[in-house]
């Protein structure tokens, strides 16, 4: 599944939040799985994964019986941080406590699409860098194809 697109949400009390409507109704169980898969990553990012694509990205890595020591390492943090979540009714998660601590999220927070994941961010850090980001977008798009000019 493509994600675009940013959403404005809240972290309740218990944790939980919302998956959008514009997700959830594209949401093909065969293709996508029963629920997410939840990393936090540094910079206060929490990402979030359909199972199914958490799945595919994860046939991508080296699962060699004697993994080298950098192999092995990232497998403990990435894996060993990470946890599946199953929506309930209305289409909820449950963010980890951990989870939430680790990325210092607050209760209010944005969802963004970034093509092959969500990405859970605090709504005032990522608003207040907004024309920045835009800014950077030509360079960024630079260094990504190699220097190359369109």
């Amino acid at each position: 599944m493509l994600f675009l697109g940013t959403t404005e949400l809240s972290i309740d009390k218990k944790g939980r939040l919302a998956i959008p409507a514009k997700y959830r109704n594209r949401w093909d169980p065969a293709r996508d799985g029963a629920g997410w898969v939840s990393v936090p990553w540094p910079g206060g990012v929490l990402r979030l994964y359909t199972e199914g694509q958490f799945e595919r990205l994860c046939a991508l890595l080296d699962e060699s019986l004697m993994p080298s020591e950098d192999q092995a390492l990232l497998d403990a943090e990435f894996f060993g941080e990470a946890e599946s979540l199953t929506p309930d009714a209305a289409g909820r998660i449950v963010i980890p406590r951990k989870h939430i601590e680790r990325c210092a999220l607050p209760s209010e927070v944005v969802m963004i699409g970034a093509r092959n994941r969500l990405e859970v961010r605090a709504r005032d850090a990522w608003q207040a860098s907004s024309q920045e980001r835009f800014e950077r977008l030509p360079e960024l798009v630079k260094r990504l194809q190699g220097g190359k000019q369109d």
